[in-house]
């Protein structure tokens, strides 16, 4: 009888502790579903979120080949600091050809000064030529005037036979005589005045010369300006604080215009990406504040604010954005893009973060 009341008894102790252990997964199992569905009421989450920061491409301006190269993978660079230097001969050259260039534009507006003042001074000379073929002419009419007379004079004596025959034709040739000479000297004055605007035509193609040697200096300083920029561009410096990457650059090597050789990463700002699915959006609004944790420092809250959100979702940036209008169309929860800016002033690891790691946030509705 002993050995069966023993039996029935270890029975109910199982039964006892199993009730325990249900009650207690229970219990558990309800607060940790009504803390998640309360926590999901106030935030939002995601784990697609990465950092994000300006990246400077090292781009040269001007091709050559590469003379040196300053600075080493992984370096920290400051403002003004040089990258590269890049052979300059062939620039150095080319500023040489635009100063010989402008000079020779100097000497040309010089010459056409002279000969400006030269045309004036020919202008000036036709002008008193006219003048004295003027008073020359009144000078001839004079003298036409007198023969004219002695001329009618003679030819009434001549009738009475008061003078001679000789005197009587002496008249008549001194009369002709100034009349040519008065056609003469009329058509020397035409002769003067169609010089005279000759001189003032080559004069004012003269003038339009200067206009023209001027204009060729301002375009041989501008190219002379070109060339030394463009020698100015064989060091090529940093433009901003920050860390160089991977060089992949060797001297001697050709590079070309607009190439990027290398880049910067700017260490003046960082952000945070992220990608909410579309679903997530109702509640969130700029200024929220929300929570990140980054996998390279795990335990650590780093607080920061939602600052913005993208103005399309990411699959329209990409090289191939979906067109729903074209084949069979399945519905895809979309992704928008969310840029989280960190409160610097509150945690001294933000600038121990850097572009690509992995982070996931938390914003608090």
């Amino acid at each position: 009888m002993e050995q069966k009341n023993t039996a029935a008894e270890a029975p109910k102790k199982n039964s006892k502790g199993f009730i325990i252990v249900l009650a207690l997964l229970l219990i558990g199992g309800t607060w940790f579903g009504v803390s998640k569905y309360l926590h999901g009421k106030h935030h939002e989450e995601t784990d697609d979120a990465q950092v994000e920061a300006n990246i400077s491409p090292v781009i040269p301006r001007v091709a050559g080949y590469v003379k040196a190269v300053r600075v080493k993978d992984n370096q920290f660079v400051k403002k003004g600091d040089t990258l590269m230097i890049l052979d300059d001969r062939d620039l150095a050259l080319k500023v040489m050809q635009a100063e010989a260039a402008l000079a020779t534009a100097h000497t040309s507006l010089g010459v056409a000064n002279a000969n400006s003042n030269a045309s004036k001074a020919n202008i000036s000379t036709t002008q008193a030529g006219i003048s004295t073929a003027d008073a020359q002419i009144e000078a001839a009419k004079v003298s036409v005037w007198r023969t004219t007379q002695d001329y009618e004079r003679y030819s009434n004596l001549i009738k009475d036979h008061s003078i001679t025959q000789q005197q009587y034709e002496q008249a008549v040739a001194a009369k002709q005589t100034a009349e040519k000479q008065l056609q003469i000297l009329v058509a020397q004055k035409n002769q003067v005045a169609q010089q005279t605007n000759a001189v003032s035509s080559q004069s004012t193609a003269t003038a339009s010369q200067i206009d023209v040697a001027a204009a060729t200096i301002k375009q041989k300083e501008v190219e002379l300006a070109e060339a030394k920029l463009n020698l100015s561009y064989a060091v090529i410096t940093a433009q901003e604080d920050g860390m160089i990457s991977k060089v992949n650059l060797q001297e001697g090597q050709f590079v070309q215009p607009g190439q990027s050789v290398f880049s910067i990463v700017l260490n003046n700002n960082v952000w945070v990406v992220a990608n909410f699915k579309e679903t997530q959006f109702e509640k969130m609004r700029i200024g929220q504040k929300v929570t990140v944790h980054a996998d390279a420092f795990p335990g650590h809250d780093f607080e920061a604010t939602l600052s913005s959100f993208s103005p399309a979702t990411g699959s329209k940036f990409s090289l191939l954005p979906p067109d729903n209008a074209s084949g069979n169309f399945v519905k895809v929860v979309q992704r928008l893009p969310v840029k989280i800016e960190f409160n610097k002033s509150a945690d001294s690891l933000v600038n121990e973060l850097v572009p690509g790691m992995n982070v996931t946030v938390d914003v608090h509705l």
